[in-house]
């Protein structure tokens, strides 16, 4: 019993002293969603949501999963390093608050109602990890055991989604007038599919409806689903499951995170659990738990964390480094690993037909296609996430090379013919795939700065200046920026090499060049 108090004890000390919660910017929208604030309900020096989501990480790391690891490391000076092993691997002790991501980013997938993949070998934690969200999130352990959805090789849609009443199918005219018993999980915040590798591809095509479109189908019935956070586990991510899982079913995964392996310094605290019967879901204070509005508030509240220009840039730098495969096509625009893929001819085979440029220091021969619309979103919402958990207002550049990592872990499709593994020193990031990704990034800032595109970029100061508006430009004034356009394009050709982010300028260059033409075509008419 004492045991059980101190798992249900949550520190009233703030986790990051000296920032306290500031009240966000009014938004016209709260006037209609909520009573307006009298300014009374908050006592003076009171933290905010995000500080009760991190007490939610600390009481978690610190009692319920015993997950020692620190690998979502910050610094606020320079950090002591050592060189390990006969590999000489750098382990550094980082100086700032660091994290471990088996922990935060389920956490920050259940404010941001995403989806979760979590992966590792059997019993190393990552239901439970799942079925802690659906604890935070108000649910009882009763009702989170009767929603998890198990994956087995005879999982029918019926068995996933519900079944049609027995009398309708005798008594009905038409389908219309069939009735459908939908399972309890559909209409839950939090969902569970446990070894989702598992379920047949069929059952997979419609688990996809309720993931990506937010609603079930059966018999030409509809259900509508809420908005959820999703946790799905798998023993492996390399096709391991008894099915191959489906690339529209993977592509809607937001983060992958593994589940490192157990530590056996702390053996003695699972001999303690097993001795006390103690089980930290059955003791999780109410104080770290939340309520539907306020997952609401903090998903506001994260949306408002801004990413500076300069940060945004190099997302922009790194994200532009991988689609272009200048043997992909004819026309300038479908020169990209999208288009090769789609006419089912191998990317590899087409690359190694490319020996213009140096493919060991050029990152997109790492990879065998470009992002989606969606991965972007992702990354840039999870890193707004993570800055907003730390107490930010504003994201960092750490920030954003943690979340990539993770985010990007089934989004980007190694190349493992490439140069660059074939380094002895490289060798290593073909299988650890989050230092990979994280090395790309570094690779990419390296380049963005050689290149000193934080002082110079003409081509983002062109967009910016079109973005401002047309009206009241001169026939003088658009045929100068058109002249402007084309010596660009002028400088580009003549340097011979075309690198992937200069494809992406060169488009952006090809379609302000088309809008600036017809408005010069529309001011000569309307003479």
């Amino acid at each position: 019993m004492e045991e059980h108090k101190v798992l249900g004890r949550v520190s009233q000390s703030p986790t990051v002293p000296g920032k306290k919660h500031e009240k966000r910017k009014f938004d016209i929208a709260d006037l209609y969603s909520k009573p307006v604030s009298t300014g009374e309900e908050k006592k003076a020096g009171e933290y905010g949501l995000d500080e009760k989501l991190r007490k939610a990480y600390f009481w978690i790391a610190n009692y319920a999963i015993i997950n020692p690891f620190c690998d979502i490391e910050y610094n606020d000076a320079p950090p002591n390093r050592y060189a390990m092993g006969d590999n000489r691997s750098d382990l550094t002790l980082a100086t700032d608050q660091s994290y471990a991501s088996f922990i935060l980013f389920p956490l920050l997938t259940l404010v941001t109602r995403k989806k979760c993949l979590l992966v590792g070998g059997p019993g190393r934690g990552k239901t439970s990890s799942a079925m802690i969200m659906g604890l935070l999130a108000g649910y009882s352990m009763e009702e989170i055991k009767r929603a998890v959805q198990h994956g087995q090789p005879q999982m029918t849609v019926s068995d996933l989604l519900g079944n049609p009443l027995p009398s309708d199918m005798v008594n009905a005219k038409s389908m219309d007038e069939i009735k459908i018993a939908w399972r309890k999980w559909l209409e839950m915040k939090v969902k569970i599919i446990d070894e989702y590798n598992r379920i047949p591809v069929r059952t997979q095509s419609a688990l996809l409806n309720v993931m990506s479109e937010n609603y079930a189908e059966l018999l030409d019935q509809v259900y509508d689903c809420p908005e959820a956070a999703w946790y799905l586990t798998a023993n492996d991510d390399a096709g391991g499951g008894t099915y191959q899982v489906i690339e529209a079913l993977k592509d809607r995964i937001d983060v992958v995170v593994m589940a490192l392996h157990f530590n056996t310094r702390f053996l003695g605290d699972l001999l303690d659990r097993v001795e006390r019967g103690i089980k930290p879901e059955e003791a999780i204070p109410p104080e770290i738990i939340f309520t539907e509005d306020e997952i609401e508030s903090i998903n506001r509240e994260i949306l408002e964390v801004e990413i500076p220009d300069k940060l945004m840039r190099r997302i922009e730098y790194f994200a532009s480094q991988f689609e272009l495969l200048e043997s992909g096509g004819d026309q300038f625009e479908y020169k990209t690993k999208d288009n090769v893929k789609l006419s089912g001819f191998p990317i590899p085979q087409v690359m190694q037909g490319e020996t213009g440029k140096d493919q060991l220091k050029d990152l997109s021969y790492q990879t065998l296609n470009g992002l989606s619309v969606r991965a972007f979103m992702t990354c840039l919402t999870f890193i707004k996430a993570l800055a907003y958990f730390r107490g930010n207002h504003s994201a960092e550049f750490n920030d954003v090379r943690h979340i990539l990592p993770f985010v990007l872990h089934d989004k980007l499709a190694q190349n493992s013919d490439s140069p660059f593994f074939e380094q002895p020193e490289n060798m290593v990031y073909r299988y650890d795939r989050v230092s990979w990704i994280r090395k790309l990034f570094d690779l990419s800032c390296a380049e963005y700065d050689r290149a000193g595109l934080d002082k110079k970029d003409p081509v983002g100061e062109m967009l910016a200046s079109f973005r401002k508006g047309l009206e009241g430009i001169t026939e003088a004034e658009v045929a100068k920026v058109l002249q402007q356009i084309e010596k660009m394009m002028g400088e580009v050709s003549a340097g011979r090499k075309l690198y992937a982010p200069k494809f992406d300028d060169v488009l952006t260059l090809k379609y302000l060049h088309q809008r600036y033409t017809n408005y010069l075509n529309w001011l000569k008419w309307k003479e």
